[in-house]
C-alpha cells in the first residue's frame, strides 16, 4: 500500500524528467520550485495519497488491505479460496491471513463448494456488504478530493498517462501490487525475472 519511504529519492532523482530542473511549486508565495522529476514526484504524491487513504477507511475500522481483499472477493462472491489467489496473483497464505480477519469480524464466511466439496467458497456477508458500500461512499470523496485542482478534462488525462506507465511496468490490474506475487517490470540493472515454461 504505502511507499516505503522517499528519503533520498530528491537528492538523486529518477529518470523521466530534468535531475537537475524543477517544476512550478505550490503552497503559496516564496514556496520552493518542484524538482523536475516523475520519479519523485509519483513517490511523494503516493505516499500522500496512500496515509489519506487510510485514514478516509479508518473510521470503519478497515485497513487498506482488508478492503482491498473484500472488494475483490466482493466481485467474486462464492469463489474458492484458491481460485481468487490465483486470479489476482495473492499468495495463499497472505490471503488465508487476511479472510481469517474478515471472518472474525463477521464481514465473509467460508461455506462448503458446491462443485467441490474439498474446497471452501468465500461469501461477503450482509455486515460486510454494509461495510464495502460505507468505505467506497468515503473513497468516492476521497477521489474527488485528490482531483480538485484538476477540470475533468485534465484528469481523464492524468488516467491516461498513469496507466499508460502503469502498463509499460506491467503492473497488476485492480489489485494493489503489494498483495501479489507477480513482480513488475525489474528494476534498471537488476537481472531479468525468470518466466515459467507453460507449455510443458
Amino acid at each position: 500500500m504505502e511507499s516505503s519511504g522517499t528519503r533520498g529519492e530528491g537528492d538523486a532523482p529518477s529518470g523521466g524528467g530534468s535531475p537537475g530542473g524543477s517544476a512550478p511549486g505550490g503552497g503559496g508565495p516564496g514556496a520552493a520550485p518542484r524538482v523536475s522529476s516523475v520519479g519523485f514526484l509519483l513517490s511523494q504524491l503516493g505516499w500522500s495519497m496512500a496515509m489519506r487513504f487510510r485514514a478516509t477507511i479508518e473510521p470503519l475500522g478497515i485497513e487498506p488491505r482488508q478492503f482491498a481483499i473484500l472488494r475483490a472477493l466482493a466481485s467474486a462472491d462464492g469463489q474458492s479460496q484458491q481460485s481468487v489467489c490465483d486470479a489476482l496473483s495473492i499468495p495463499p497464505s497472505r490471503m488465508v491471513g487476511l479472510v481469517d480477519t474478515l471472518e472474525k469480524r463477521g464481514l465473509v464466511e467460508r461455506r462448503l463448494n458446491e462443485h467441490d466439496r474439498r474446497a471452501r467458497a468465500i461469501h461477503v456477508t450482509a455486515a460486510g456488504r454494509e461495510l464495502l458500500d460505507g468505505a467506497l461512499s468515503r473513497i468516492i470523496a476521497h477521489e474527488q478530493w485528490i482531483s480538485e485542482p484538476l477540470t475533468d478534462e485534465e484528469r481523464q488525462q492524468l488516467i491516461v498517462l498513469l496507466s499508460r506507465l502503469a502498463n509499460h511496468y506491467e503492473l497488476p490490474t485492480g489489485i494493489h501490487p503489494d498483495l501479489t506475487t507477480r513482480r513488475a517490470v525489474p528494476w534498471p540493472g537488476s537481472p531479468a525475472p525468470r518466466r515459467r515454461n507453460t507449455d510443458a
